[in-house]
């Protein structure tokens, strides 16, 4: 088991006072049999009602509405949780999902539809002539090595890039770029299993690095498969590695562009850009 302390600070400046219209918050982690949380403050300037929720994908959503208005917006969120997946690669397959290609059994496919939605379909080609180094038509292949290997290729493959504009690079892009950023690795990840028909969903939450990472990089984002006998299975095609007790999740939804850790607008008298400011900090407590 390892204990983490999680501080994750989000300032908005604005050159003059302004509304705040309700501001959604991803920044509690989604607890199970692998992540237990200890203790969860957050702080929130300036007043507001907060009411929490629980979304579609069961995600635990925190919606802040202000009652006064503002020349800065700050959210500190400050976690102390458990984690106990040490052993990540301790799991098994179903008999007849061992190999791939198999198909999904019908009663949970019909669940699982909206993970295999292709997102990016004008991406087919280009998607298709770089998978076909992992596996062509006609190939039987063992269902984690395939995986594995597409996980692995992206992580060496690509050059690592921290981009602070907004949105994703279509799986395309990444791969016509020959680089991205986690959230793009991410979306090239889910997309090749959605063009093998696996289901495929994004993860965004924070990252435990032994050597200390402080500012934006400390979150991160990657992708879980649906295994039959398993569930679904953590991938980060950032380190290439399969998901364990160094990654926390706050919340998971089928397209890449969907769980911004803060979401909201504002309204004012004239047109402004605030200064964005993000600080994390995540680091493992003694035994």
């Amino acid at each position: 088991m390892r204990r983490l302390q999680i501080n994750h600070v989000t300032t908005y400046d604005f050159t003059e006072t302004v509304t705040l219209l309700p501001h959604t918050l991803l920044l509690r982690p989604r607890e199970g049999k692998d992540i237990r949380i200890e203790s969860a403050k957050l702080s929130i300037a300036p007043a507001h009602h907060l009411q929490w929720l629980r979304d579609v994908y069961d995600n635990a959503v925190a919606l802040a509405t202000f009652t006064e208005p503002a020349r800065r917006l700050s959210i500190e969120s400050r976690l102390t949780l458990q984690h106990y997946d040490d052993q990540p690669l301790d799991f098994l397959v179903a008999d007849y999902a061992v190999r791939y290609p198999f198909q999904y059994d019908p009663g949970e496919r019909v669940d699982l539809g909206p993970y295999l939605h292709e997102l990016y379909e004008q991406d087919r080609p280009v998607l298709n002539a770089w998978l076909q180094q992992f596996w062509q038509p006609g190939q039987v292949v063992e269902t984690y090595l395939l995986l594995e290997w597409i996980n692995k290729a992206i992580a060496t493959g690509f050059a690592y890039q921290q981009r602070e504009e907004p949105g994703v690079q279509t799986p395309a892009a990444t791969i016509n770029r020959n680089s991205g950023s986690c959230r793009d690795f991410a979306a090239l990840f889910i997309e090749s299993c959605h063009y093998l028909g696996l289901a495929a969903r994004f993860v965004s939450g924070y990252v435990y690095s032994p050597t200390p990472v402080s500012g934006p990089g400390a979150t991160h984002a990657w992708a879980e498969v649906y295994l039959p006998g398993t569930g679904w299975k953590g991938f980060d095609p950032t380190s290439g590695q399969v998901v364990g007790n160094d990654h926390i999740a706050l919340a998971v939804g089928r397209h890449p562009e969907s769980l911004p850790p803060v979401a909201g607008s504002f309204q004012s008298a004239t047109p402004q850009s605030p200064v964005l400011s993000v600080a994390v900090e995540v680091a493992e407590i003694p035994a």
